[in-house]
């Protein structure tokens, strides 16, 4: 293993979106953009959520929903977790993770499934 991968790097929510506020995708997507370049290196990545008094499932399909369809589960698993997150948010990121790994597990058939439900080819 790369030594830096020994060091976890502490990346903090809210000095990323600068608010107490986890509640859209493009906040989402900018903590995404800050975690997956150092896990994809192979780094230990710790995403605290101190000082986050609300999150919602949209903010965390973004910033951590979406590396389960860009890198292997074990590898998520090995160098990335959250802190300083609350008992109840815990249970929605548990959430978030069993529908992304669901999903891009079986990702055709969820996108053909959502074509043929609202009749359109696009994906929203």
């Amino acid at each position: 293993m790369p030594e830096t991968a020994s060091q976890e790097i502490i990346v903090r929510a809210f000095d990323i979106i600068g608010s107490p506020l986890g509640v859209s995708s493009d906040d989402g997507q900018k903590v995404h953009d800050k975690i997956a370049p150092l896990l994809r290196e192979g780094r230990k990545v710790s995403l605290s959520f101190d000082r986050i008094e609300t999150i919602i499932s949209a903010f965390l399909n973004a910033a951590i929903g979406q590396l389960y369809g860009e890198l292997p589960e074990e590898k998520i698993r090995e160098l990335f977790n959250v802190r300083d997150m609350a008992q109840e948010d815990l249970a929605l990121l548990k959430r978030v993770v069993d529908n992304a790994k669901l999903y891009f597990a079986n990702r055709k058939e969820f996108d053909q499934a959502w074509k043929e439900e609202t009749g359109s080819e696009n994906e929203k």
